[in-house]
C-alpha cells in the first residue's frame, strides 16, 4: 500500500481547533476535506485525540497521521488515498 504522506503537499490546509467544544472541530474538519484539492494535506490542531473522526476518515477514503506534542496537543495530518490505497 503506497504510503499517501510520501510526497509533500500540493496544498496545505489548516484547521486550529484547540478548545473548540464538540461538534465543532468535528464540522470544521469535515468542512474543510470538503474544499481539500486532490494531492492536499488537512493538519488538525486540537486538546484531545479525535477518536471519533478515526473512523469517519477510514470509512471515507483518508489516511491520517496523529501525533501528540509535549504540551498535549494533537496535530493530525490528513490526506486523502487514491483508488490504489
Amino acid at each position: 500500500m503506497p504510503d499517501p504522506f510520501a510526497q509533500p503537499a500540493t496544498q496545505i490546509v489548516e484547521v486550529d481547533a484547540r478548545f473548540l467544544q464538540s461538534p465543532e472541530p468535528f464540522e470544521r474538519t469535515i468542512e474543510a476535506l470538503e474544499r481539500l484539492q486532490p494531492g492536499g494535506e488537512l493538519r488538525l490542531l486540537i486538546h484531545r485525540e479525535p477518536h471519533p473522526l478515526y473512523q469517519v476518515l477510514r470509512q471515507s477514503g483518508y489516511r491520517y497521521r496523529a501525533e501528540q506534542s509535549d504540551d498535549g496537543f494533537w496535530s493530525i495530518r490528513i490526506r486523502q488515498v487514491g483508488p490504489d490505497g
